[in-house]
């Protein structure tokens, strides 16, 4: 993919601060546990960066790094996923032009 530097440090930094704040959350969520454990696991995740957030993101086409109507599934902006198309150069679609 073609992302900058400071896109990947970002994504990086999400990924891994997500899964402590997995692990975390299941830990308040245990009602096995002492009220002293669980509170500093709350302080705990309530410190966590605010940078790793995953509603941050950005999506961006892996050609053109366009955010605007992005798909998800093929990774390409709307623009160059209908060029792809048109040229057949996508292995699996049907085109409905005749």
């Amino acid at each position: 993919m073609k992302y900058t530097l400071k896109e990947k440090q970002k994504r990086n930094s999400v990924y891994s601060h997500d899964i402590i704040s997995t692990v975390l959350k299941s830990i308040v969520q245990n009602s096995l546990l002492q009220k002293p454990t669980k509170l500093n696991s709350t302080l705990k995740k309530s410190t966590i960066i605010r940078l790793a957030i995953k509603v941050r993101l950005v999506n961006r086409c892996i050609l053109t790094e366009r955010r605007n109507r992005f798909n998800l599934l093929y990774k390409f902006s709307r623009l160059i996923f209908l060029k792809l198309a048109r040229n057949k150069d996508l292995v699996g679609l049907k085109s409905h032009y005749r």
